[in-house]
């Protein structure tokens, strides 16, 4: 598909390598990751709000699978364009000047809130390693949820300029109507682009890493020295758990925060930067989809619940020393047993 922007012709070399990646990424890579991500997510928020798994931890996580499954679905409807456009390239066009922009819109709002409330899931993993006895009072479901619904409106209301930033233009070519997308003169203002672009992709992006990392490195740090406490083995269980949580969103938005950082890889840009764009979003498409995998390796009580749910599963897991399809619910109110019950 060609832009409204004219490039040099030395853009032209990119070219292939634009469309090569879009039909690698966007034909073949979203919907093998999109439809087994949206499965485990919609499992996994079963499994998170099942009576006895209403912890603080499982809030913030059944508002992040909420955060990843749209953006899935995001991404399905873009393959959907994608493969409109190599059957029907004029309805392709159409559905894609139609769609792109609130897409564009989805896109940074599900990515700004699965950035915070991983950066949520993280601190309160920090609170209950470092400071125990205060996160008996600071840790509580119903304060989680409303930070997780707090995430959704500010970024809702953050992200809203982006929603600006296409409008629909045609031309009459070979007295054919064509449609393509334009900056609006909002966006074109470069002032404005500049000063707004870079404050969202620091609040979307670069503090997330700053603040992941340092949160990161003090959980490890304090896991280290609580290792050989028995009575911790299963937060530290679930600590683990998260840290890879935290590691494997840090690597996957990395090469979308370097880009986003320059303003690269938009419908406007060269294809190059486009072409590299596809991959960069590729991970992203896979942190929202991984981490179903994630619990199931590292949680013991979401394997359980997992397999009550779904008795059909093959793997059976052992609680209270012996073997069978049945599983025990913790009863006691202890602050241990019911960090017991988080994934």
């Amino acid at each position: 598909m060609q832009n409204s922007t004219a490039y040099p012709e030395s853009e032209d070399e990119y070219e292939e390598f634009y469309k090569t990646s879009r039909f690698i990424c966007g034909m073949i890579l979203y919907p093998a990751i999109c439809i087994p991500g949206l499965i485990g997510n919609g499992l996994s928020l079963i499994v998170l709000n099942m009576k006895d798994m209403k912890t603080s931890t499982n809030a913030f996580l059944a508002a992040l699978a909420i955060s990843d499954s749209i953006k899935l679905i995001n991404d399905l409807i873009y393959f959907v364009v994608l493969l409109l456009k190599q059957t029907d390239p004029n309805a392709g066009q159409i559905a894609f000047v139609n769609i792109y922009p609130y897409a564009h819109f989805i896109f940074n709002i599900s990515t700004c809130v699965s950035s915070w409330l991983t950066v949520s899931v993280a601190t309160e993993r920090f609170i209950l390693v470092c400071y125990p006895i205060e996160a008996k009072t600071l840790c509580t479901r119903l304060r989680a949820i409303v930070i997780s619904c707090l995430i959704y409106i500010v970024m809702i209301a953050v992200s809203f300029p982006f929603a600006l930033r296409y409008e629909k233009t045609k031309r009459i070519v070979n007295n054919q109507t064509e449609w393509d997308l334009e900056v609006t003169d909002l966006w074109s203002n470069q002032d404005f682009d500049r000063y707004y672009t870079w404050s969202l992709n620091f609040i979307r992006s670069n503090i997330v890493l700053i603040i992941l990392i340092i949160l990161n490195a003090c959980i490890i740090f304090s896991l280290r020295k609580v290792r050989a406490n028995k009575k911790n083995t299963q937060r530290n269980r679930i600590t683990l758990m998260m840290i890879v949580v935290i590691m494997v969103f840090v690597i996957c938005i990395l090469p979308d925060a370097i880009m986003s950082v320059y303003g690269l890889g938009y419908h406007e840009e060269g294809n190059l930067e486009k072409g590299l764009r596809e991959f960069s979003d590729t991970l992203l498409t896979i942190n929202a989809a991984v981490n179903f995998l994630i619990y199931c390796v590292f949680s013991r009580t979401f394997r359980e619940k997992f397999v009550v749910l779904c008795p059909l599963c093959k793997f059976k897991t052992s609680v209270g020393g012996r073997m069978n399809g049945s599983y025990k619910t913790v009863g006691t109110k202890e602050p241990e047993a019911l960090e017991a019950q988080s994934v």
